[in-house]
C-alpha cells in the first residue's frame, strides 16, 4: 500500500487526504491542534502533532512514498530544518503548495517562467526544488474557492473591491484535490505547475455575480486610474497532466 504523508491537514490537507484513503492510499496527516487529531484518526487518518517552528521528531511521519507539504507557515529557518529532516528520511518525492501570488501583476499572462516576487513562498519553492535528495514539484494555485470558502463571503461590509477591471485568477478545492491525484498517479516529479481556471472574468463581472448568487446586495468597487492585472496560465498541467478543469467557468460556481 503507497503510503502519503501530508503536513497540514486544514482546507486543502483534510479533503485531500479523506480523497486518498477512499483510493487506498495509506495516509498520515498532520496537524498543529490537538482537538484535531481525534478527527483525522476518525477519518481513518494516521494523526501526528507537528509544528515546524518546534525541532520535535517526526522521523515516523516522514516514512512515506510521497510528502506533500500544505501549510502556510513562511518561516525560512523552519522550513530549512524541515528540509534537513526531509534529508535524512526515506521521503524522495516532494509536492508544495505554493501561490500564483509569487507573480507581480503586469498586465499580461503568466507562465511558470514568467518573472516573479521575492517572497517567502519563492524562497521556500527553491530551497525544495533546488535539493538534490528528493524531486519537488510545486504547485502555484491561484485564488482558492469551494468547501467553506465562497468568495460572496468576501470584502464584506461595504469594503471595496480594488481593480473592478481587472481579472480574477481564482481555482476550486476540488481541482486542487484531483490535480494532486493526478500527480502522484503519474509520477510527475521534478516540475513546476501554475494550476488555475482557464476562465477570467473581470472582478466586477466575478464579485457581482457571486454576491448575487448568494443574496448579498452589488458589491462597492473601487474607482482606480491605474489598471493592474495578470492572468495565470494553466497550459502546461493541462498538458503534461492531461487535465481537465471541473470548474472551469466562475460563472455557474
Amino acid at each position: 500500500m503507497m503510503v502519503v504523508s501530508i503536513l497540514g491537514c486544514g482546507w486543502l490537507g483534510k479533503p485531500l487526504a479523506v480523497s486518498l484513503v477512499k483510493k487506498g492510499f495509506y495516509v498520515k496527516g498532520s496537524s498543529t491542534s490537538t482537538e484535531k487529531l481525534n478527527e483525522l484518526n476518525q477519518l481513518n487518518i494516521s494523526p501526528f502533532l507537528i509544528d515546524i517552528s518546534m525541532d520535535i521528531n517526526i522521523v515516523e511521519f516522514l516514512k512515506t512514498d510521497v510528502l506533500i507539504i500544505a501549510i502556510t507557515h513562511k518561516n525560512i529557518e523552519d522550513f530549512t530544518r524541515l528540509i534537513t529532516k526531509i534529508e535524512k528520511s526515506p521521503v524522495k518525492k516532494v509536492v508544495f503548495i505554493s501561490t500564483t501570488s509569487v507573480y507581480p501583476a503586469l498586465n499580461k499572462v503568466m507562465i511558470e517562467e514568467s518573472e516573479t516576487i521575492d517572497t517567502p513562498h519563492k524562497q521556500i519553492e527553491d530551497l525544495l526544488r533546488n535539493n538534490v535528495n528528493f524531486k519537488t514539484t510545486v504547485i502555484r494555485f491561484a485564488g482558492l474557492f469551494g468547501g467553506e470558502r465562497h468568495p460572496a463571503n468576501w470584502f464584506k461590509n461595504g469594503k471595496e473591491i480594488p481593480q473592478p477591471n481587472g481579472f480574477v485568477n481564482m481555482i476550486h478545492l476540488d481541482d486542487c484535490i484531483q490535480i494532486i491525484h493526478k500527480i502522484i498517479e503519474k509520477d510527475c516529479f521534478g516540475e513546476l505547475f501554475n494550476a488555475c481556471s482557464n476562465h477570467h472574468p473581470t472582478r466586477r463581472e466575478f464579485y457581482t455575480y457571486a454576491k448575487l448568487k448568494k443574496g448579498f446586495s452589488i458589491p462597492v468597487f473601487k474607482k482606480e486610474e491605474t489598471l493592474q492585472w495578470k492572468k495565470i496560465s494553466s497550459d502546461k498541467i493541462q498538458r503534461v497532466l492531461r487535465y481537465k478543469f471541473i470548474y472551469d467557468n466562475l460563472l455557474e460556481i
